[in-house]
């Protein structure tokens, strides 16, 4: 009897030897089903942050509409400030350029001139001969002038029959000379509509750019100084030597510098 109960004890003080090997095993068997999980769960998120192929094909369309957007901004600005017509700037996107070129010229000191060409006789070719004629006409003296000038230089349809031209790096001197040498050249060209020989011709006005010009100031200045002009070129063409009162008229009253 009292080996049984020995035998007992012994085999309980065994079993209570061993428990705690048995309950250190469990958090290693816990810890390694959290990092089962942890494994998992960076998995499912590797795979909701993959892009899906139709996904990616989604974004390429996407970026090449956002493209097509893009050039057709820059085409309808390009547009919005080009002569349909003779393919030069308009007004809008001539003075855009004046702002900028005497921003330029304040900054760094440099020099430039405004020229203002008023077309002569314009009118009377479009009503004799229409519009297309006179079409014809304005792009043969934009051509003139563009041999004229530089490609640094600017050209620009103020409106109807009248055109400006922005001179870089040039003396008041240069800048009159070139003035003169674009009406001779104007003047020079011919045309014939319905067997009649026709010409045009231009009048050309100058301002000097300097670093206290502004945009109004300097296209009303060249601009008063076309009428001048054009005044002079009447009276020469007329034979007139002298002023007969109409033009000391218009400069007594002001209208014209």
């Amino acid at each position: 009897m009292k080996k049984k109960t020995t035998a007992a004890a012994s085999g309980a003080a065994k079993r209570r030897k061993g428990a705690p090997a048995a309950r250190k095993s469990a958090p290693g068997k816990r810890t390694g089903t959290r990092g089962a999980g942890t494994k998992a769960a960076g998995t499912k998120a590797a795979t909701r942050g993959a892009l899906a192929p139709s996904d990616k094909s989604t974004i390429r369309r996407l970026r090449a509409q956002l493209a097509r957007a893009q050039a057709r901004i820059e085409e309808l600005q390009a547009s919005s400030e080009t002569d349909f017509l003779l393919d030069i700037l308009n007004r809008r996107g001539f003075e855009r350029e004046l702002v900028r070129s005497l921003s330029f010229i304040k900054r760094y000191q440099a020099s430039g001139a405004l020229i203002v060409l008023d077309v002569d006789r314009l009118k009377p070719i479009n009503d004799a001969f229409g519009h297309a004629a006179g079409d014809e006409v304005l792009k043969a003296i934009v051509a003139a002038i563009s041999d004229q000038v530089r490609a640094s230089d600017v050209i620009g349809r103020l409106g109807g029959d009248e055109f400006a031209v922005l001179l870089w790096n040039l003396s008041e001197t240069d800048a009159r000379a070139k003035a003169a040498a674009l009406e001779e050249a104007i003047d020079r060209l011919t045309f014939v509509f319905r067997g009649s020989r026709v010409s045009a011709g231009a009048s050309a006005g100058v301002a000097i750019l300097t670093a206290h010009s502004d945009v109004d100031r300097v296209l009303d200045e060249a601009d008063r100084a076309m009428y001048v002009r054009k005044a002079q070129r009447r009276h020469e063409s007329q034979g007139i030597p002298e002023d007969p009162g109409g033009y000391s008229a218009l400069r007594s009253s002001g209208t014209l510098p």
